[in-house]
């Protein structure tokens, strides 16, 4: 590995604008197992539960269920080393964005800036009437005690309140996706962090990126359908990868 995030190093050192694009297996090191592995999220949950359709045709159900997902998952996680290599590089000047496939926000909890959040905020709702914005906290914390009766409503207009994520059968909203295509166009280096690249079409960035000149680093457990594009394609966990390449650059 030693080698191949030297490579890494140098290339961000170079770049003008360097990006990086995360999915699910920068956060497994928080304890928030990924989506499609063995032992994954749709391995022990339904999707169809999840599903816009199921949204809309039994709030009060859906919001029992990803209340339970979101107390078994989501509770009390953190930001792990490679959260926090990420935003070390960007407060050093040599990463400008990070592109994320996750809703579970510890990006900026870890300290990154402005970050593009490609599927939504799970710690946000959203009324489907007004468009008002919240923290989700309390609304799961009530759902799961059953301090009210039912899905929660907009204390303004008493609209349904959704997870502020992409729901199944949801389109990507297109101004974060064009946003994270400007980004994967203009970037000198795309940083590919723990991502299958199976989604589409979060997963055609990485081929924008190499199709305009950007050199691809990229670092999975597993194979991507772009590893025979990238200049430094590592088989490493998120954390040991970007904790090496923090301390090659930052010496820290």
């Amino acid at each position: 590995m030693d080698e191949g995030i030297e490579q890494a190093a140098t290339l961000l050192r170079e770049a003008d604008t360097a990006v990086a694009f995360t999915g699910a297996g920068i956060s497994t090191a928080s304890g928030i197992p990924d989506f499609r592995s063995d032992g994954g999220i749709w391995d022990r949950y339904e999707p169809e539960s999840f599903h816009i359709r199921r949204f809309h045709a039994d709030p009060d159900g859906f919001w029992q269920d990803r209340a339970e997902l979101v107390a078994e998952l989501y509770a009390d996680v953190e930001p792990n080393a490679a959260h926090e290599a990420l935003a070390a590089l960007e407060q050093a000047d040599l990463l400008d964005r990070v592109i994320t496939q996750n809703v579970d926000g510890l990006h900026a909890a870890a300290g990154s800036e402005d970050v593009v959040e490609l599927h939504g905020n799970g710690g946000r709702v959203a009324c489907q009437d007004c468009g008002r914005r919240a923290d989700a906290a309390p609304h799961y914390e009530a759902v799961r005690t059953g301090d009210i009766d039912g899905a929660p409503r907009c204390p303004d207009c008493e609209g349904l309140l959704k997870p502020d994520v992409v729901l199944f059968g949801e389109r990507l909203p297109m101004a974060p996706l064009n946003e994270a295509r400007s980004l994967a166009r203009t970037a000198d280096c795309l940083l590919v962090v723990g991502s299958s690249l199976t989604v589409e079409p979060a997963a055609s960035l990485p081929e924008i990126a190499a199709d305009t000149g950007g050199a691809l680093v990229v670092i999975n457990l597993e194979e991507t359908h772009v590893s025979g594009r990238a200049a430094v394609d590592l088989r490493a966990s998120a954390t040991e990868a970007l904790s090496t390449l923090r301390a090659r650059l930052l010496g820290d």
